[in-house]
């Protein structure tokens, strides 16, 4: 339980001590009071949501409009490379044993080919002629 969670406990604690001090002619009044404050809580913690949200929005936008995207990590880009190469050598085995060199071709244009889509989705400037901006740790590209 957070702070913000004990102090409307409190609150509530407070009111309901209130309520049976003073009796049920106040109790609408208590009942508004704690109300509002529950009201006033809820308030400020959607707009920090949004205020939080909105400096989110301008980040994106100051990068460029080009969103983070959970799925480009170099963890991910290694474990493709790891899988696609083990993979490539039962499919050269089978390429090459059936079709000799022309299977182990086409296998290994098939493996290319997986590769460069993999790359193209993760670095969408490279096949379009873009080029690299300044730092040589920007991971950024421009056309």
């Amino acid at each position: 339980m957070d702070a913000r969670d004990t102090e409307i406990k409190k609150e509530l604690n407070a009111t309901l001590q209130a309520r049976r001090e003073l009796g049920d002619e106040y109790e609408s009044a208590l009942v508004d009071s704690f109300l509002e404050k529950v009201d006033q809580r809820i308030d400020g913690a959607v707009e920090r949501r949004l205020r939080r949200q909105m400096a989110e929005q301008q980040m994106v936008a100051a990068r460029g409009s080009r969103s983070p995207k959970p799925t480009d990590s170099w963890g991910e880009r290694f474990g493709f490379g790891i899988v696609s190469l083990v993979l490539a050598i039962p499919l050269s085995a089978i390429g090459g044993g059936v079709a000799h060199l022309p299977g182990l071709l086409v296998a290994w244009i098939g493996i290319v080919g997986v590769n460069a889509v993999q790359v193209a989705r993760t670095n969408p400037g490279l096949f379009r002629g873009g080029r690299r901006r300044g730092s040589s740790q920007d991971s950024d590209w421009e056309d």
